[in-house]
């Protein structure tokens, strides 16, 4: 580890800290329906939209109308991106002349880009066109980021109304963070990326010949905009195979500033959002140091390592640390930071191979997606993934002290502990179950490319990443297959869906309720003690979850290293 390496990630962890207060003001203002800059020219926009679809701003849902609406706007999507695949041989806008997606492949991906999963069994520069890209894969990059917002919301709502029946309306929250944050964000973060050399184009690929007189196609397309909403939208799917490793992706070190702070943007400032719609910003500053504390532990362990390097490679006389899979440009620390947001969010960009990082190294990404990327998390996702362990927490403190649990006024009882366990148990479900069977089935075995504890970690780091909605992936897994294509698309909807539905009706349970005035007894939770128990309560939980597949995997391969041995 170096100071300059220190350095990069501070700055990169204060302008983060900066930006949590005016982007939470803003999407505060945004869903109370408050007037904006921009209200003059979206709000004729978005009234127009809410006459085409048969709904008012004015009408509001119970929760159980809200779960069904977004479930059949997410169905909807889905038919429809697998249609362009499926149909993209006959389509415009393919200059490359791509043909039909296979059918399991187009299964996979329509699952993991509704689920804003963006797992990649495929090649963006060689399967799929132009046409695709933009209105299947990004048109989904948006309303995907949009549904886990408008979720979190819903769930925000909850919590600050007394007494109510509803939480708002799925088709309202859907259209104004697409209109108001996500798509003037994207505008200009598209200018910027152009500006930094990132193609935005519809030409045709181009034909260069190289030093050696060899021919080379250059594959080109509208990646900037792609880039955009898929770092401030925590997708994470890329235009390239490479992803944000590739040079037209993410060009240089402010590149990589630029797409690092997107990711936790909008995560951050929903902490923010959250203090001020419950009547106390002291709340949100509380659940973000949970967030803070568990984002730079997980940054300390993961630099450590890379920087450390691999024991094997030292005993042949080679010192330094790992720069196997990194790029130069961007060096180990910017690497293993990436790496750390990348999967604290529920974003799967990469701009390092995690297949190539150190046992304990590449371990970190893991734990991130196994405590249910609550760490900032995905847009939405990670807040409302947050609140389900906060319900734990305050019920934990109730038993201690033996009352019953409250947080913010609201008495804490038995359906919503089930309902967040349930969201909470649903994860490793999926990622284990899914595990277990496809390291003892032949054909699912015959796509890891090491045997030993690395090639077990790939086939639980897949479905992890799947069950998590991250879409990262280690590489040295062969994942195109019908066994993978299926049961990764599978875990990509439950993780996505059987969060969401338990987390809508907590917020449909809270909102009826009374609030309590505190008193005495009341557990503060705007405090450290607080901070300090969720942090515990996080880290229990997943522990006692995943424990023993972690022992069979990064810890056992990293004491074999040391022993000098390899698989």
């Amino acid at each position: 580890m170096t100071l300059n390496g220190w350095i990069q990630i501070l700055v990169y962890c204060g302008i983060l800290l900066l930006l949590v207060k005016p982007l939470g003001g803003y999407m505060h203002r945004v869903f109370k329906g408050d007037r904006t800059l921009l209200s003059p020219v979206l709000v004729p926009i978005e009234r127009g939209l809410y006459r085409l679809a048969g709904t008012s701003e004015k009408e509001e849902q119970h929760w159980a109308a809200y779960a069904t609406g977004m479930l059949l706007f997410n169905l909807a999507g889905f038919l429809v991106l697998y249609a362009l695949q499926r149909l993209q041989g006959a389509l415009p806008y393919n200059p490359a002349g791509m043909a039909a997606v296979e059918p399991e492949l187009a299964f996979n991906t329509a699952a993991s880009f509704v689920t804003n999963t963006n797992w990649q069994n495929y090649g963006g520069e060689s399967t799929m066109s132009y046409l695709v890209q933009m209105a299947g894969l990004t048109v989904q990059n948006f309303v995907s980021a949009a549904t886990g917002i408008a979720i979190a919301i819903a769930l925000i709502r909850g919590f600050a109304r007394a007494s109510g029946k509803s939480i708002g309306s799925f088709w309202v929250d859907l259209t104004r963070c697409t209109l108001y944050v996500l798509l003037p964000a994207c505008i200009v973060l598209t200018l910027v990326y152009v500006w930094l050399g990132i193609p935005q184009t519809l030409g045709p690929y181009v034909d260069a010949t190289t030093l050696e007189g060899a021919k080379q196609t250059i594959a080109l397309g509208p990646v900037a905009s792609q880039v955009a909403i898929k770092m401030l939208g925590t997708n994470g799917g890329g235009f390239f195979n490479a992803n944000a490793a590739h040079p037209f992706e993410n060009p240089d070190a402010i590149s990589n500033l630029i797409q690092m702070l997107s990711i936790f943007a909008l995560g951050a400032g929903l902490t923010n959002v959250f203090g001020r719609m419950v009547g106390s910003e002291r709340q949100g500053w509380a659940i973000l140091a949970s967030m803070g504390v568990l984002f730079l532990v997980g940054v300390i362990v993961c630099y450590w390592a890379e920087a450390a390097g691999s024991p094997l490679v030292h005993a042949l006389g080679i010192d330094g640390g790992n720069m196997e899979g990194k790029e130069t440009r961007f060096g180990i620390a910017l690497s293993a930071l990436f790496a750390v947001i990348t999967s604290a969010a529920s974003c799967g960009a990469v701009n390092a191979m995690h297949d190539s990082f150190t046992a304990l190294g590449g371990m970190i990404p893991l734990i991130n997606m196994q405590l249910g990327e609550v760490i900032v998390g995905g847009v939405g996702a990670g807040f409302y993934g947050i609140l389900m362990f906060v319900v734990i927490a305050v019920f934990v403190a109730g038993l201690m002290v033996g009352r019953t649990p409250e947080y913010l006024g609201k008495k804490i009882e038995a359906k919503e502990v089930k309902m967040a366990m349930l969201a909470i148990l649903c994860l490793p479900l999926a990622m284990l179950i899914f595990t277990a069977i496809a390291v003892v089935l032949p054909s699912a075995v015959a796509s890891m490319a090491n045997g030993g504890p690395h090639g077990f970690t790939e086939v639980l780091y897949a479905y992890t990443s799947a069950a998590a909605n991250n879409g990262s992936a280690y590489g040295g897994l062969t994942g195109n297959t019908p066994w993978y294509n299926i049961t990764i698309a599978i875990g990509m909807l439950m993780g996505r869906f059987l969060v969401i539905i338990p987390a809508l009706a907590i917020a449909g349970s809270l909102a009826t309720k009374k609030t309590v005035p505190a008193s005495a007894g009341t557990f503060p939770t705007d405090g450290m003690l607080f901070v300090g128990l969720l942090f515990g309560v996080i880290v229990i939980v997943g522990g006692l979850t995943f424990f023993p597949s972690l022992a069979v995997g990064p810890i056992v391969e990293h004491l074999a290293m040391i022993l000098g041995q390899t698989f």
